[in-house]
């Protein structure tokens, strides 16, 4: 359990191939193919990231915004919301930024994080002023170019494991690894530069901790 916990944080927190992953552990003395870590990321990579967003603290405002992401070739959206510290909510891989995807990313944002939002921060794309109207209107909509920052900067692990990967091959793949991606790497990215280097080494302790409780390796003998 301990190795397919660790394969898994590797795999999800930094941008490594499963090969890379296979090799890192043989440093360390274990042999697992990467066929075999592929098939742990899959298996357990989204258990993981959903234990782990339970234990969100409760939810305030949510910062919303799109970016483009090429699968196959292809121009697709990653719809993406996080809260006031950077946390990753949910995301939505469509093939549009209209109304409809809009609309359709609301609702999946509300079933998912089971609550609404005191204030909802986005960029002026216009869709989102129609679908706010339509799937939450008695939640404050704050709509301004500066105001979507948390939101914007959140994109950027996801471009470099989209480089480190080099392509996504379908709608699915993507919006499975990312609905991991993003509930397991934010989570071992404070922002570092508001800590001191104890209080960010304190802070770091403390994810382990809970990392170890939610993949059921807190208890386990050391050899196990």
């Amino acid at each position: 359990m301990k190795i397919i916990a660790h394969c898994v944080w590797l795999y999800f927190r930094f941008p490594l191939s499963f090969c890379e992953v296979e090799e890192l552990v043989l440093k360390r003395g274990v042999i697992v193919s990467h066929e075999t870590v592929r098939r742990w990321c899959a298996k357990f990579g989204q258990s993981y990231a959903n234990a782990l967003r339970r234990r969100r603290v409760q939810l305030g405002d949510q910062h919303l915004d799109e970016v483009f992401i090429k699968i196959n070739g292809e121009r697709k959206y990653l719809w993406q919301a996080v809260d006031a510290d950077g946390t990753v909510l949910d995301i939505l891989v469509q093939n549009r930024r209209d109304k409809a995807a809009a609309r359709r990313f609301f609702r999946h944002l509300l079933k998912t994080t089971c609550s609404v939002p005191r204030v909802i921060v986005t960029d002026k794309l216009r869709p989102y002023g129609a679908a706010h109207r339509e799937v939450m209107p008695s939640v404050e909509h704050r709509s301004h170019k500066g105001l979507d920052n948390r939101a914007e900067n959140s994109h950027q692990p996801t471009r470099q494991r989209e480089r480190a990967m080099k392509g996504i091959r379908s709608v699915g793949g993507a919006q499975r690894f990312q609905a991991a991606f993003s509930g397991i790497s934010p989570r071992f990215r404070p922002r570092r530069h508001l800590m001191t280097a104890t209080h960010y080494r304190a802070e770091m302790t403390t994810r382990f901790a809970i990392w170890d409780q939610i993949t059921g390796v807190a208890g386990l003998p050391a050899a196990a």
